[in-house]
């Protein structure tokens, strides 16, 4: 579960810094890379819940 959570960091930092860019310079490629962050973190949150459930239920 500890490297799941890394990963969520990780990814949500990648999203925040094309996000920024996005916004702040107008860079639509880096949109692009904050859009599909937000498809893994929203993968990832998924699996976290599960496996955070799994561990409530031991």
């Amino acid at each position: 579960m500890k490297k799941l959570v890394e990963n969520i960091q990780s990814t949500y930092e990648s999203f925040q810094s094309e996000a920024t860019a996005q916004l702040e310079d107008g860079n639509k490629s880096a949109g692009t890379r904050a859009r599909k962050s937000s498809l893994e973190l929203e993968k990832l949150l998924k699996e976290f819940r599960k496996v955070s459930i799994a561990e409530s239920k031991k």
